[in-house]
């Protein structure tokens, strides 16, 4: 990726849209290798803006807005979307809430509360405490033949709120249309492992990204690239599921890249590879196998594991 020097092109948060559906008319066409400076409104459409305003009054069919869809010009089927995320730009509020029976322990909620977060340079306001900054995308993906709403994650990307998705990654994603149709939303000023309450530091921003189209190496599920570690993420409305996925596509991964027989490569998935939760509150749960780039490459990884 060429980034570096190239001409930057601004596309503004004024049309979102709510499903990753290839019917959808792109409001952008953008080259290969060139920097795109993307606006994003928060998951809840930048309803809140006080901790007077509820989630409850909000209109809930603009609940995770993605920006776009982009069409990415030279992506074609059967290719991999390489999304290098240069940076994250992130407004300087906010907000959290707590919804009546949503999240992990949403038997427990007995009310909607919104909590309005400060954001500075390297760190966030929540009451009285200072929590380190640790911006993320939580909605990044591709139109799927499911035209799958933007809150939900899946084989295209979508609603996978994991935190290794923030700046100097390339994520991966297979493209089902030509132009691949993308878009991204849902930032994070910080969220931990799991987004338990169902919600996380919520806030509008900008995230500039470089696309590029790889021949023929769709890989099944999203990939992530950072700088010492490999990411395979995963979705399923049944958790053990996903980590069976997410399991089995790196067990298959280090057994094409290394030339290994499958029991070994099992084997040195039990000593090298970490299992990791992405998000415990959506109908589907989202997890990652987690490789060291030490064993293995993002093409070997790519190459091991594409249909």
């Amino acid at each position: 990726m060429t980034g570096k020097g190239s001409p930057l092109i601004n596309i503004s948060d004024e049309t979102t849209f709510f499903s990753f559906d290839p019917g959808l008319t792109p409001i952008a066409e953008v080259e290969q290798n060139v920097l795109v400076k993307i606006e994003t409104k928060d998951c809840f459409s930048n309803q809140i803006a006080s901790e007077e305003q509820l989630i409850m009054d909000i209109d809930f069919s603009r609940i995770n807005p993605a920006t776009g869809p982009i069409f990415i010009k030279g992506a074609k089927r059967g290719d991999a979307l390489a999304v290098k995320i240069h940076k994250i730009d992130l407004k300087q509020q906010g907000a959290i809430v707590t919804i009546p029976e949503e999240g992990l322990l949403g038997d427990e909620v007995k009310e909607a509360r919104t909590r309005v977060c400060d954001i500075g340079a390297e760190e966030i306001q929540f009451l009285n405490l200072s929590l380190p900054l640790k911006k993320m995308i939580g909605v990044i993906g591709v139109a799927t033949p499911e035209k799958t709403a933007t809150g939900t994650p899946g084989r295209h990307g979508g609603n996978m709120d994991a935190t290794v998705i923030t700046e100097g990654v390339t994520v991966y994603f297979p493209i089902s249309y030509e132009g691949a149709l993308f878009g991204l939303g849902d930032l994070h000023a910080v969220m931990g492992d799991g987004e338990v309450c169902v919600a996380a530091c919520e806030t509008p921003g900008y995230v500039t990204v470089e696309f590029e189209s790889l021949n023929e190496f769709a890989p099944p599920w999203p990939c992530v690239e950072a700088k010492d570690w490999l990411y395979i993420i995963v979705s399923d409305e049944d958790i053990n599921k996903a980590f069976y996925e997410a399991t089995e596509v790196a067990v298959r991964a280090l057994q094409n890249a290394l030339k290994l027989d499958w029991h070994d490569a099992y084997m040195l998935s039990s000593m090298a590879m970490d299992l990791e939760i992405c998000q415990l509150v959506d109908p589907r749960k989202t997890v990652r196998s987690k490789l060291p780039k030490s064993l293995i490459s993002i093409e070997e990884l790519l190459k091991s594991i594409s249909a």
